[in-house]
């Protein structure tokens, strides 16, 4: 038998004491689904002591429909006739309004254990509304896809909180949504009363192909786990004027421009000598975002091991190629407003990158010291891990 998430678990019958006689409202998409298909909105609007008042939706909509970036507002669901409230529209983290007909909230996302997405961002704003109404959170907790075993990347530095990355935790946590939420809550000046529906069958080890269970693409562009191993690497590209795939068949394993030559970077690659990748020339013509309909030089990322795989040193490498092979034409994106951040300083969490990213020897001192902070947050999070 596979692993049984929270919801399967719920579904199953199991129940808890938060969820009798009470009004409940649910944070979720179309990842909130058990083992079998059936929706976590069917399930909780199904429950027999428990009132279902409330939906509350993250980017990319209740539905998942929409692309990144893109705002929503407030609406009513079109069967159960209960408000869906937007927490990426004009409001980040629910108002006392949002919150005025539940009790409990619960959570049935399935995130994939990297900072810069945006969904435990929202879930960390949920929980401190929840802190400052009074109601309680339970997380149903899903597999980190990547497994609970690797950490990588440096930890966020004071100052540069956003929606991708609102904690000081490293970029990819290993940790399940749920471990996650724990660890937060426990530094939070005012935690709110959390509790975690733990997975049955989960291991730190399994990868989300371990799991036997069904992948729903969390978001457009995160369609299989092959673009969530590379994911915390490319991500970075969002940050700068080159493609990282969106608007391709391959968005995050792709990368590239028009002015890019796809066999000299990869040969430029292959010259550290990464573990368990191999990035190969292809060219691709995106049909929306970056370079629309232009033909772009670039590679793909392939991972030929996932476990000695670096997402995140992958992606530091190629950034330090491009700019040094086109720094004429390789730039980040400028910050949207006077005075605002470089939307690549809130993704690595402070400008260090930036400044480093054409000195090569530079460059290594940072990933060096990126992995002494992933070694120390393993011992930080030790309290919160909830699986063998």
């Amino acid at each position: 038998m596979g692993v049984r998430t929270g919801v399967d678990l719920l579904s199953g019958g199991l129940s808890h004491p938060w969820l009798t006689d009470t009004r409940i409202g649910l944070m979720t998409n179309p990842t909130g689904i058990t083992a079998d298909f059936v929706s976590t909105v069917e399930v909780c609007a199904g429950l027999a002591d428990a009132k279902l008042t409330a939906l509350y939706a993250c980017e990319h909509g209740l539905n998942g429909e929409l692309q990144a970036g893109v705002r929503f507002g407030d609406t009513l669901h079109p069967k159960l006739g209960i408000p869906v409230f937007s927490l990426y529209g004009l409001h980040k983290k629910p108002t006392p309004a949002m919150l005025a007909e539940v009790d409990t909230v619960l959570f049935d996302i399935q995130d994939v254990g990297v900072r810069y997405y945006t969904y435990a961002s929202t879930l960390f704003h949920m929980m401190q509304a929840c802190a400052e109404t009074g109601k309680r959170l339970l997380v149903l907790d899903r597999p980190n896809p990547l497994g609970g075993d690797v950490v990588e990347g440096g930890l966020l530095s004071a100052g540069y909180e956003s929606l991708v990355g609102a904690w000081r935790v490293p970029v990819r946590t290993g940790l399940t949504v749920g471990e996650l939420a724990l660890l937060v809550n426990s530094e939070m000046d005012v935690p709110c009363e959390l509790d975690v529906f733990a997975m049955e069958g989960w291991q730190r080890s399994m990868e989300f192909i371990d799991c036997q269970l069904p992948w729903m693409l969390p978001s457009p562009n995160m369609p299989t786990l092959d673009s969530v191993r590379v994911y915390a690497g490319t991500c970075l590209f969002e940050g700068t004027n080159v493609s990282e795939g969106r608007g391709t068949t391959r968005p995050f394993e792709w990368i590239g421009a028009p002015w890019v030559d796809g066999e000299q970077l990869a040969e430029r690659f292959r010259d550290h000598q990464l573990e368990g990748v191999h990035v190969h020339p292809v060219y691709m013509s995106p049909t929306f975002s970056k370079y629309a309909g232009e033909l772009c030089g670039g590679v793909r990322i392939f991972v030929t091991d996932s476990s000695v795989f670096r997402a995140v040193d992958t992606g530091l490498v190629l950034l330090h190629e491009l700019a040094s092979l086109y720094p004429e034409q390789f730039c980040w994106l400028e910050p949207p407003q006077p005075g605002s951040r470089y939307f690549i300083d809130l993704l690595t969490g402070g400008r260090e990158v930036r400044d480093v990213i054409h000195d090569r020897e530079e460059l290594v001192r940072l990933i060096k010291a990126w992995n002494v902070q992933a070694e120390e947050w393993k011992e930080r999070r030790k309290p919160f891990l909830l699986y063998p």
